[in-house]
């Protein structure tokens, strides 16, 4: 799996998908910049989601909001007090790591085979962890003499909490935001009165956010800068609907995932034993990353946690006022990663096959309407005539698509770089196009060619990598 994930890695940079940003200064640890086809594969990832929530819902309205947050924000949410990181320093390399980490990757590397102490040590640190007693997890490093992955040192200092929000130095009062949900609840009287909608209904957004991640790793998985899909979810405040809605919303956040077909298996639901100081209930959507199950999205119910600490704080009322009640509503949320998400697809799509010649290409497998470029246009030799109408065909379908054009190489190079970044259809002009006016359609699967017409190759581009036909199976499963 390591060989795996650095070939991601460097095909991620070669093909145009990440790029380490700022690189010619040497680079910023867990930050990237997304290429020419990462960030069309990007944009089609938070389509699919946008629209299946705000027009496949019509309960679901979206918004945008801002990225610099006051800093009552943070004290209402819980966020300046209790949004910290538990961190060990080593004296001698200077380096920080969660100490929880450092006992996981110490026991799954020395007692893989034997259970009963693995087992033992990490109920030991589970139960230290719940009952914050970070002396005895100091000691536990101590006995089982964890050494420093970058340099060998036992030299550790006791272990701390680390905020891990941005504070805009030379503006006071002011944090980049470690979420998007705050900004809906506090927009909560704004979105009620704006909007000719009842409870229950949701709100959607997806946006920016920073985290001061000390121990930032794994490429995509954990990031400074990353971005959120979320959705709050309002309902009214009864034990029976909280339920109803936690579970309904599992199962269709999860039924979202599997209609990408990247695997059932690749999927699995932990329930939270440890719940976040916000959240009444709480699951995560596991994803399999080449480095093991991780979290892909999360799904918890917050019920009036938010909207009852903003109106302590702000002393302004976030009510639904119905049929003379008056109250204030539970919320259940979903948060996917963005970054995770793309990291989830590219990771489980991209392989190398080996063809029937001897020969390997690399294959990114993607659903037809994630992929970057939709189809990709080619005349057979580069010669005036067939380039010419090559280049007629792609600029009539490049306002409708997104397409390439390319003529740079031999046709078989060509079919090879296209598959690479995962585009599901080519089109080949060639010298019988000049007699009949059709086109060779080769498919990116299965290599299958077949000859059509010009004029229905708008129509093919159309039914092979629409979303409607995945939109059409997600409404389907709204009860």
């Amino acid at each position: 799996m390591k060989n795996f994930f650095d070939f991601l890695v460097s095909y991620s940079k070669r093909y145009g998908f990440i790029f380490p940003s700022n690189e010619i200064y040497g680079g910023i640890n867990a930050v990237y910049d997304y290429g020419q086809y990462g960030v069309e594969l990007k944009n089609n990832i938070k389509k699919y989601w946008w629209e299946s929530m705000t027009q496949v819902h019509e309960n679901i309205i979206g918004m945008d909001s801002s990225i610099l947050t006051d800093i009552n924000v943070w004290k209402a949410s819980g966020h300046l007090k209790k949004f910290n990181e538990l961190l060990i320093d080593n004296k001698d390399s200077k380096k920080r790591y969660r100490p929880d980490i450092l006992i996981e990757n110490y026991v799954k590397k020395n007692f893989s085979k034997n259970l009963e102490k693995k087992n033992k040590i990490l109920s030991r640190l589970y139960y230290s962890l719940n009952k914050k007693d970070f002396l005895d997890i100091k000691k536990l490093i101590n006995q089982l003499q964890i050494s420093d992955p970058d340099n060998g040192s036992k030299n550790w200092t006791n272990i701390h909490f680390f905020n891990m929000m941005f504070k805009i130095k030379y503006i006071e009062n002011l944090f980049l935001r470690p979420e998007t949900a705050q900004n809906i609840y506090c927009n909560f009287n704004n979105i009620k009165k704006s909007n000719r909608i009842n409870i229950p209904f949701g709100v959607a957004q997806i946006g920016k956010s920073f985290r001061n991640e000390i121990v930032a790793r794994q490429f995509l998985f954990r990031l400074r800068e990353f971005e959120q899909m979320e959705m709050q979810f309002f309902i009214s405040p009864k034990k029976e609907e909280e339920n109803k809605w936690y579970n309904y919303w599992k199962k269709m956040r999860l039924k979202w995932h599997l209609e990408l077909n990247l695997g059932k298996d690749k999927y699995k639901l932990y329930n939270h034993q440890n719940l976040a100081h916000y959240a009444n209930l709480g699951v995560d959507i596991q994803f399999k990353f080449p480095f093991g199950f991780k979290e892909l999205e999360g799904i918890h119910s917050r019920r009036d946690f938010d909207l009852k600490q903003h109106e302590v704080f702000s002393k302004k009322k976030l009510r639904i006022v119905e049929n003379k009640n008056n109250y204030r509503p539970y919320v259940i949320e979903t948060s996917l990663g963005l970054d995770r998400m793309f990291l989830s697809v590219l990771s489980s799509t991209l392989s190398k096959e080996k063809l029937e010649n001897g020969n390997d290409r690399i294959i990114l497998k993607l659903p037809f309407y994630l992929s970057p470029v939709k189809a990709a246009i080619f005349p057979l030799v580069n010669k005036n005539e067939l380039s010419k109408l090559a280049k007629k065909i792609f600029n009539d379908l490049k306002i409708e698509y997104k397409v390439e054009y390319d003529s740079k190489s031999s046709i078989g190079k060509l079919y090879r770089r296209q598959d690479a970044i995962g585009t599901p259809l080519c089109f080949t002009v060639d010298y019988e196009t000049i007699n009949t006016n059709t086109v060779t359609v080769r498919y990116r699967d299965s290599m299958k060619q077949e000859r059509i017409h010009i004029k229905k190759i708008s129509k093919k581009i159309e039914e092979i990598t629409s979303m409607k036909n995945i939109l059409k199976n997600i409404s389907s499963n709204i009860d």
